[in-house]
């Protein structure tokens, strides 16, 4: 039967999350899973969608994409995952058998409407009075509970902890994916990173983990920068206080073979593009406003002789089925360092706040493990 859970709601676009209350979540249907929330973590992403962004999903929502948990319940057509599984979710939405998924690309998925419900049945989550709430990019886990489609599901080692195994499921495979997966960063590469938050602090950990021989990392705040050190930046810049395109630059004798940017700003993806040494590409990843636009003046050069290349980046080109276990299997044995960058556990109440001390540099990642 429907059960009762508290969930914190977004109302609309600068309501920001409403305290805990009591809404309904429906049984799994088909390929749903039933997951007990065990830990959620607080994304930027989602500030972005409730500040800025309504283009993605329609409101009242519940929010949410970092979650980890235990399953509780399973639909008549889930295979892979049981009750008592240990699992990751991700907002990529994968059907499995699309043209893209079948090449090996489920991040460039065709028919991801198949990992929601179709319009017209009976919602995942609603008030009490029935009236639906959006479960964004299927996950919703502001929330005690969450019904999610087995394909956005990972199961994972039951060692890793719960906050270490939420922040994977989308700081991990965005940050570490996108070196990985797609620069595919080789031994001896030298790699910088505009960026140190829980994206940022990820790419860095990757381009260790794949053997780079230079990673420096770029930032406003020297705290931020110290940080980024545990996790294996060889070099830091304050672009405060230098201009970080001739530093790196100097540093490199000519540029890096991979700049990352994982804030969303038009000056920054332009600062990765300038960095590139030759044969260099530059990676896009943090999430613009809605009205945002790149210009880039390139000289033809750039392209032919100096080989340069500029590419987005979506998820990380995560295959999540492999990816997350893979990386819950790295957390634990110690060679992915997550455990720095979870900063505090919080209460279901305290989004607001704790969205504020991210937002002021003062916390990586918050993590709700209280409901």
């Amino acid at each position: 039967m429907p059960q009762k859970i508290k969930a914190s709601i977004a109302y609309g676009i600068g309501k920001g999350f409403a305290q805990p209350e009591e809404i309904i979540i429906d049984d799994p249907k088909g390929a749903e899973v039933l997951v007990e929330v065990k830990a959620s973590g607080l994304c930027h992403s989602d500030l972005h969608l409730v500040e800025d962004d309504d283009q993605f999903f329609p409101f009242p929502a519940v929010i949410g994409h970092e979650v980890a948990g235990i399953v509780e319940a399973v639909g008549p057509e889930v295979s892979g995952i049981k009750v008592g599984d240990h699992v990751v979710a991700s907002l990529e939405q994968v059907c499995g058998h699309c043209a893209n998924c079948l090449k090996g690309q489920p991040q460039s998925c065709l028919q991801q409407h198949e990992c929601v419900r179709a319009e017209g049945d009976t919602p995942r989550l609603s008030f009490p009075d029935g009236r639906p709430i959006t479960q964004a990019f299927g996950t919703g886990g502001f929330a005690e509970k969450a019904l999610i489609h087995e394909n956005q599901l990972a199961v994972v080692n039951n060692e890793v902890a719960w906050d270490q195994a939420a922040c994977i499921g989308c700081a991990t495979i965005t940050g570490a994916g996108a070196v990985i997966n797609t620069a595919h960063v080789r031994p001896g590469d030298t790699v910088a990173v505009i960026g140190t938050g829980g994206i940022g602090l990820n790419i860095i950990s990757g381009a260790r983990i794949c053997g780079a021989k230079r990673i420096i990392a770029i930032d406003l705040l020297d705290n931020k920068l110290e940080f980024a050190k545990k996790f294996g930046a060889t070099d830091v810049i304050n672009s405060k206080n230098e201009d970080p395109v001739a530093r790196v630059r100097e540093l490199t004798d000519g540029g890096v073979d991979q700049a990352f940017e994982a804030i969303g700003l038009k000056s920054t993806m332009k600062q990765a593009w300038d960095m590139l040494g030759v044969g260099g590409t530059a990676y896009p990843i943090g999430l613009t406003k809605p009205d945002a636009t790149v210009e880039l003046e390139i000289n033809p050069a750039d392209l032919l002789v100096h080989q340069r290349g500029f590419k987005g980046v979506w998820m990380g080109s995560t295959n999540i089925k492999h990816d997350i276990p893979m990386y819950a299997d790295l957390a634990v044995d110690g060679r992915l360092n997550m455990k720095d960058i979870v900063s505090q556990h919080i209460n279901l109440s305290q989004i607001d706040e704790a969205y504020k001390q991210l937002v002021a540099g003062k916390v990586i990642r918050s993590v709700i493990t209280e409901f």
